[in-house]
């Protein structure tokens, strides 16, 4: 696993954004752990992020972007980091754009996106904090593709919880890039969480023990890729 990836595991648990124990999902399911994004609040903590992200899509798809797209709202300040970590790694300048949750009819940036407008041939990489089932995707796609005549190079997540989607068979990453035709892609998956965390110590604790380790093996039995 490369060097940036196990840092940002760590990263992730510092920043009490990745934690292990007893939660009920927005979808309903009882998970061992938990990740929240918006546990990302310092601005150290914001540069970090965006330069994990960063590196991410670096290795991912390289420069054949020109756009960044984080959907509102945890997706537009991973989106304007990670347009300023890609700056000053990579040396390109690429665009941020986001949605707005309603639509702004006044003043000279009125309308339904903040920051750059979306153009004709557009190369546009979609930014977001975890997916579980792909739903937002629904609710952006249709967006991003209705503003211009872009091309949606792919989708950047920073966790894949390595979980059934919707559909109950593939993974919430694989069926949105099976539904809308876009390669997707975390900077870590859930599987790699494990490996790096179990039995080692993490900020001075033990996060993942063996107990911990058997409740995550239970619950991808009942919900993980097969």
């Amino acid at each position: 696993m490369e060097a940036y990836k196990q840092e940002f595991i760590e990263f992730m648990v510092e920043s009490q954004v990745l934690k292990f124990g007893d939660f009920t999902l927005k979808s309903g399911r009882k998970s061992p752990f938990f990740m929240n994004a918006g546990g990302y609040v310092t601005g150290s903590q914001l540069k970090r992020l965006g330069e994990y992200y960063a590196k991410a899509i670096h290795d991912k798809y390289g420069d054949e972007f020109d756009v960044l797209f984080g959907p509102a709202y945890k997706g537009i300040p991973i989106a304007v980091v990670t347009a300023i970590a890609y700056s000053e790694l990579y040396g390109k300048e690429v665009r941020y754009c986001s949605d707005r949750k309603e639509e702004k009819d006044h003043g000279a940036d009125k309308g339904s996106f903040l920051g750059s407008k979306l153009r004709d041939g557009d190369r546009v990489i979609m930014i977001e904090d975890v997916t579980t089932s792909g739903k937002s995707m629904e609710e952006t796609v249709p967006k991003v593709k209705g503003a211009a005549d872009v091309k949606i190079v792919g989708l950047m997540v920073s966790l894949n919880r390595m979980e059934v989607g919707k559909g109950g068979e593939k993974g919430a990453l694989d069926e949105v890039k099976e539904l809308y035709g876009f390669e997707t892609d975390a900077i870590v998956t859930m599987y790699e969480v494990v490996e790096h965390l179990h039995n080692k110590p993490c900020n001075g604790q033990i996060v993942i023990d063996d107990t911990i380790k058997a409740a995550i093996d239970a619950y991808y039995e009942q919900y993980g890729i097969k």
